[in-house]
């Protein structure tokens, strides 16, 4: 019954305090940020720092941090840390080498950990088994091609699509899924092909777009060929809708993206009811919304709640994190009985002037 109770709760930080709920609680908690803090991951870990630091300073809540190396080994240190630093739960692990390793003795600890970045399922699925307390704040490894899957099948319905890839592992087993998700559900690619990545122009693979009467193609590959490819495109005087996926979130250069080309992404700038003042704070103090600035900071309003239900109720923070909606500044989120997202984050976006913008939402 209490179960049920918690699964019907909508909670946001500052109603959760206002209640009177977690003043208490929120003063008491100690967070650990497991976060690179040198080499070339440093830049993600200060994003973590960074959004985790504005919500806690909110909620006087204590913030920990352990450095993540992202080596193999690393992870029974980091967990030991975790629980020698007296923290109540642990938010971060960029790097699965650090993740998996540190699971055991966050298990043995009670202690729950949010990754914001590690999308191995297998890794999620053994967690689960081992009965590890671990939550994934980001999408796992299907969800970008089954949101590209619905996407297609949901707006591209009676076009002529072209499946593209640039033969790489990646681009292949994405586009792969994709035609496979389409073809079981009745939408058969009227073009698949494989382009060579890299180059300086596309036209022989535009002319071939044409000849098979395409009008809509998803690529399977990295921005700079996209934009590549809609340059041509457009010099042919072909009309031609792109998407690609989740590689697209990279630098506009060294051609620069025509307006109008469509992506899978995760939104990265605040969202609901805490969207102005979370803004507000992040343009006074020059942090940009990118990476993982706003994830921590959902993370961490996330954990406020849980804990102050867990401590007014009795029952184990784990708990209260299954089947809880909590509004944070990623929107509402809420953890199935697999500790995932039970809504897939990824959004349609649209490439407009300098920066992809969320596509509105009553055509997602």
């Amino acid at each position: 019954m209490m179960k049920q109770t918690l699964r019907k709760r909508v909670l946001s930080t500052s109603l959760f305090l206002a209640l009177g709920l977690g003043a208490t609680s929120a003063a008491e908690l100690k967070l650990a940020v497991v976060a690179p803090k040198s080499g070339p991951f440093a830049i993600l870990g200060d994003q973590v720092r960074q959004g985790a630091s504005l919500a806690a300073g909110k909620l006087s809540i204590t913030l920990v941090e352990i450095d993540e190396t992202c080596s193999e080994g690393s992870g029974k240190a980091i967990a030991e840390a975790v629980a020698a630093a007296g923290a109540k739960a642990a938010i971060g692990f960029l790097c699965s080498e650090s993740l998996k390793d540190a699971l055991p003795g966050l298990k043995e600890d009670g202690l729950p950990a949010f990754t914001l970045s590690v999308r191995w399922k297998g890794l999620m699925e053994d967690a689960i088994k081992g009965g590890s307390p671990l939550f994934r704040l980001a999408p796992n490894a299907d969800q970008e091609a089954a949101k590209l899957s619905d996407v297609i099948l949901r707006d591209w319905a009676g076009s002529a699509v072209a499946l593209l890839e640039d033969g790489t592992i990646r681009g292949r087993e994405l586009t792969e899924t994709i035609r496979l998700s389409l073809e079981e559900r009745g939408l058969k690619p009227a073009f698949v092909d494989t382009f060579r990545p890299g180059q300086e122009q596309q036209l022989a693979l535009v002319r071939r777009i044409r000849n098979a009467g395409v009008t809509h193609a998803f690529i399977g590959g990295d921005r700079s060929d996209v934009a590549v490819i809609a340059r041509d495109a457009k010099a042919e005087g072909l009309p031609l809708t792109l998407l690609g996926g989740e590689a697209m979130r990279a630098a506009d250069e060294p051609v620069p993206l025509e307006d109008g080309v469509l992506a899978v992404g995760l939104i990265e700038t605040p969202r609901g009811p805490a969207e102005g003042e979370l803004t507000a704070k992040l343009d006074k103090t020059d942090i940009e919304p990118e990476g993982y600035v706003v994830p921590a900071h959902a993370a961490v309003t996330i954990l406020a709640d849980a804990w102050g239900i867990s401590t007014a109720m009795g029952t184990p923070v784990a708990d209260t994190l299954i089947g809880t909606t909590f509004e944070t500044a990623l929107g509402p989120v809420a953890f199935g009985e697999d500790h995932e997202l039970t809504e897939n984050p990824y959004r349609l976006l649209e490439w407009r002037g300098d920066s992809f913008v969320p596509v509105p939402d009553k055509t997602q």
